[in-house]
């Protein structure tokens, strides 16, 4: 069903690290955070579906239902709040246990659709795990129910790409000054958001893990060596955006930096097949993929004594 990469942090695709001793959060970030960060690669035009999956018109239809949240088979999820909310100068949507406590949070950032009702789910869903997920806005409130738009859309955040990171970049130090939050944050994206979660990585955000799902990706080793580790890559063997050579010599050359990662490849997807919109949707390997990125939250944001955890 999936090949983990050689090479990597030596997980196997079936093994458990449920009794592994926890990593140690990496140190909080300073007074950098307050800054500003900008983008450390220049992305390639981002296509938000498979070529096969274009029809004649040469456009394709974002997801416009929930159906996405009903393949998780999600039980004993937390109670959560929502709200849409600017936090530090950057909109989006805050979802949040509605328990007192501390939690670590995630930053998610959105497909090349915007900020649907796929992704506010998705941030409910991950919400209700024990999280604080602040799903960012770079659109501006603007969403696109066709590929033509949202071409449009993600290509203007192409054209000033510095701008889009800075948004993750203060968003990243307002979640962290949350009263209800640790200092444990990572990134976790989908398509045109597991690329701009690679960006944010790359710069001086300092997170504590990054994720992303078929991102455009850099492999240049300089640029790389500026990456939050653990990292986790979920990508297709047959995705006609992020190649699979990409995907081989972006783990090679993690691997040959000493980056601690977990890169999955799983056979026959391709890309988007995480998400319900098109014809490249896999709901078992979808939902494979959750539970594995769960796991590696999990690991990487929590420690032995999180109460929340």
């Amino acid at each position: 069903m999936l090949l983990l990469l050689s090479g990597c942090s030596g997980v196997s695709p079936t093994e458990s690290t449920a009794d592994e001793p926890e990593p140690t959060p990496q140190e909080s970030p300073t007074e950098q955070d307050a800054g500003t960060a900008d983008a450390a690669y220049t992305q390639t035009p981002h296509t938000g579906c498979q070529p096969g999956a274009v029809k004649k018109d040469g456009t394709c239809q974002a997801v416009t239902a929930d159906s996405n949240a009903d393949i998780f088979s999600a039980q004993n999820l937390r109670p959560i709040t929502t709200e849409n909310t600017t936090i530090n100068g950057t909109q989006g949507y805050l979802a949040r246990p509605a328990a007192d406590g501390d939690y670590p949070s995630v930053i998610m950032i959105h497909e090349w659709w915007g900020l649907n009702q796929n992704i506010r789910h998705m941030a409910d869903i991950l919400a209700g795990q024990g999280y604080v997920v602040f799903a960012v806005d770079l659109y501006g409130g603007r969403v696109a129910g066709n590929s033509s738009y949202a071409a449009e859309l993600s290509g203007e955040v192409r054209e000033n790409p510095d701008e889009a990171v800075q948004k993750m970049h203060r968003a990243t130090a307002g979640v962290r000054d949350l009263s209800f939050t640790t200092t444990q944050v990572a990134s976790l994206g989908w398509c045109f958001g597991g690329g701009q979660s690679l960006q944010l990585s790359l710069s001086d955000t300092n997170l504590n893990s990054t994720v992303i799902y078929y991102g455009t990706l850099t492999t240049d080793r300089t640029t790389l060596q500026q990456i939050d580790e653990p990292v986790l890559g979920i990508f297709g063997s047959e995705d006609q955006v992020v190649g699979i050579e990409n995907i081989r010599e972006f783990n090679q050359t993690l691997g040959e930096l000493g980056i601690q990662r977990e890169i999955y490849v799983y056979e026959g997807a391709r890309h988007a097949f995480a998400n319900p919109s098109g014809e490249s949707f896999q709901p078992e390997a979808t939902r494979d993929a959750w539970n594995k990125t769960l796991r590696f939250l999990n690991s990487t944001l929590r420690t032995q004594s999180d109460s929340n955890g």
